[in-house]
């Protein structure tokens, strides 16, 4: 017989190897822990708010259910589970198959339906492996004509992930973040950082971890969308409120080589009265990596330059990499302290980018502490407190995940984990040193990255437009999964020759885009046209040897493409006060700052297949143009609402498809009857 019971309110279902917990967690979410060992404990994960012990707890022989809020699971008699919203309406359920198709077997001998535990072939739980780890996996059934939104960033450009296999895995512009949205009404978070991949098949859905101890995952329901992701950011941690000065435009390109010569740029944008917030110091403007500081001989008077720019009402952003090579002058302490990403196999070495490296490890506590008070020392000291956190996935030059080690554990058990580790050493470092205002330039992230301040960037992508509307999507989609904060390298990233008429023309619609984007920053590697900074010398591992990319700043595009770059700068400041607005939105309730057109208008069916614009806010439609030479575009106007044209302030209906003007100076702009918008376009 199964043990089914009520303790300390929660639900415990044991059955041979397996346990089960069930538990309320936060004010209408259920989470969920079973292992196979017994001895169910805290693992590392996202769920920072305890359970709540005001749930709804009925326990009837072998059947009983936990009700928090609005959404119910009820335990069959073999443990099976079913997850229902206040209706009563299924939201998920868990695929159980057995020897004869159904979920029982009948026992002739009693005469009455009984579980034969023998009889399955396949379980909705499986825990594969010996010892205290597994390979787990856990399945759904699949539900015709369901939508499914979230889980990160990946760069196959699918905006409804129902039949997508994608790897639970960081890479450089992969961004795993396990929480799913459907259209069902539901949305659940796989709370295990394990190394692992989901499929969303139309037959049944299946969550793997690869190597863990135990299951845990977290559900929630909702009346909408809003209020889907508004509970799940109550439970893993809400963003800060977003500062003023990163709701500006931010400067950066691959390399600026030195201080005058960035400082040089800041000037130049003072000269010409174009708005700037934000300049970059990107890679390598240190000795070594790993010494975190700048190099005396490019860069001689930080404090100085710090000052200057905070004149001009400009912040200045360091890049750090968690990189640290071995000729170092921090690799040996970090080494003796076992501060260090290790490996179980082969030379200790992580990445090979000029010089043999080796990641901090980030899940480290004492770890985290020593690379802030270096960072500290070297940076804040100076009054720099803005830091872009590069190569934060790690971005291993092998990706054989089963090599690495860390202080929670194996890169197999915890490894989705490190990005949030990242952030959360300068965001802790930074409001122990009595800073409120922390924004961290991030490139990888898992759930809860949004509570320590991390604006992730869509990593290393190319300069296309199939790469543009790819990040419309990825930006969509990180969102849904729980991270307002999000941008992109305005151009792409890797190439872009600034005399080629197509890439202008590219540039140009990718800044408009950027310019409705939660953050508006320009970077790439552009073609640099000077010889003697176009390659890096591979003998080498200094700021001496690095390439550093052609010239990427708005007046470097051509005496077309400028006055268009100019207008939307202007246009940004001018959108400030409403930015402001959507971000206290998201710090208060965790909605994202660019949004799906379904997430304001879930009544309307047209909107959740709407995957090439998207709402900034609650008011602004945009309508982002990303095919070379087009002049115009199909533009759907959501239903329940009129909708305003900005340029030409003609006024429409919704629940309509348009064809609207995009000249190359536009992109269509449509503002919700009774928006806030301030005089934006006046």
């Amino acid at each position: 017989m199964s043990s089914l019971r009520n303790e300390q309110h929660r639900l415990v279902w044991e059955f041979d190897h397996q346990t089960v917990w069930i538990e309320a967690w936060g004010e209408h979410g259920i989470r969920v822990r079973a292992n196979a060992i017994g001895g169910l404990q805290d693992q590392p994960g996202a769920l920072d708010t305890p359970g709540s012990p005001s749930a709804r707890i009925v326990v009837d022989h072998d059947q009983a259910s936990l009700t928090n809020g609005r959404v119910t699971v009820t335990v069959h008699d073999r443990g099976r589970l079913t997850f229902t919203n206040r209706e009563g309406r299924v939201l998920l359920e868990e695929r159980w198959r057995n020897r004869d198709g159904g979920y029982q077997a009948y026992d002739s001998l009693r005469g009455k339906p009984r579980l034969n535990y023998d009889a399955t072939l396949v379980s909705a739980r499986e825990f594969q492996g010996n010892g205290s780890s597994f390979r787990i996996t856990q399945r759904w059934e699949a539900f015709a004509g369901e939508r499914l939104f979230g889980m990160g960033q990946y760069q196959d450009g699918l905006f409804d992930l129902k039949g997508s296999i994608l790897e639970l895995a960081q890479r450089n512009s992969q961004v795993t973040v396990p929480f799913v949205v459907s259209s069902r009404g539901y949305g659940m978070l796989w709370n295990n950082p394990a190394i692992g991949k989901v499929v969303f098949g139309t037959n049944f859905t299946e969550w793997v971890a690869e190597q863990s101890s135990q299951l845990d995952y977290w559900v929630t329901a909702g009346d909408s969308p809003a209020q889907i992701v508004e509970a799940y950011a109550a439970v893993t941690g809400k963003a800060p409120a977003m500062p003023d000065y990163a709701l500006g435009f931010w400067q950066c390109k691959l390399r600026y080589r030195s201080q005058e010569e960035l400082l040089s740029v800041a000037r130049e944008y003072r000269r010409r009265g174009l708005p700037l917030s934000v300049i970059v110091a990107d890679f390598f403007h240190w000795p070594m990596q790993g010494d975190w500081k700048f190099d005396p001989r490019y860069w001689p008077d930080p404090k100085a330059m710090v000052e200057e720019l905070k004149g001009m009402g400009i912040r200045l952003v360091v890049s750090v990499w968690p990189t640290v090579d071995k000729r170092s002058e921090n690799f040996q302490e970090m080494l003796e302290k076992g501060y260090l990403v290790r490996t179980e196999r082969g030379v200790r070495t992580n990445f090979e980018f000029m010089g043999s490296t080796v990641f901090f490890d980030t899940t480290h506590p004492a770890a985290r502490d020593f690379v802030w008070s270096v960072l500290k020392k070297n940076y804040v000291d100076l009054g720099i407190t803005d830091f872009w956190l590069d190569v934060a996935e790690p971005e291993y030059s092998v990706y054989d995940f089963d090599n690495y080690r860390y202080h929670l554990g194996s890169n197999m058990t915890v490894g989705n984990l490190y990005p949030v580790g990242y952030a959360q050493t300068v965001y802790e470092g930074l409001v122990r040193s009595g800073h409120s205002e922390v924004v961290s330039l991030v490139r990888s992230a898992w759930a809860g990255s949004q509570k320590y301040g991390a604006l992730v960037w869509s990593g290393d992508i190319d300069t296309t437009f199939e790469t543009l509307r790819r990040q419309l999507v990825a930006g969509l989609h990180m969102g849904m999964a729980g991270i307002p904060w999000w941008n992109t390298d305005i151009g792409g990233f890797a190439g872009g020759d600034q005399d080629d008429e197509e890439f202008r023309e590219l540039l140009i619609r990718w800044f408009q885009f950027g310019a409705f984007s939660p953050v508006m920053r320009l970077h790439g590697f552009r073609v640099d046209k000077n010889p003697k900074f176009a390659l890096m010398h591979s003998e080498g591992s200094s700021s001496d040897d690095v390439f550093s990319g052609g010239d990427n700043e708005v007046w470097s595009y051509g005496e077309q493409a400028y006055p268009i770059l100019a207008a939307y700068l202007q246009l940004r400041e001018r959108l400030r006060p409403y930015l402001t607005g959507v971000m206290q939105a998201s710090h208060q309730t965790g909605a994202p700052a660019m949004r799906p057109v379904f997430y304001e208008f879930p009544e309307d069916e047209t909107a959740w297949a709407v995957e090439d614009q998207y709402l900034l806010g609650p008011d602004l439609l945009i309508c982002p143009v990303m095919t070379l030479g087009a002049r115009k575009r199909s533009v759907y106007l959501p239903s329940g609402t009129k909708w305003t044209d900005v340029w030409s302030k003609e006024v429409f209906s919704g629940g309509q498809t348009i064809e609207a003007a995009a000249p190359l100076d536009k992109i269509p702009v449509f503002a919700r009857d009774g928006a806030s918008v301030g005089k934006v376009w006046s």
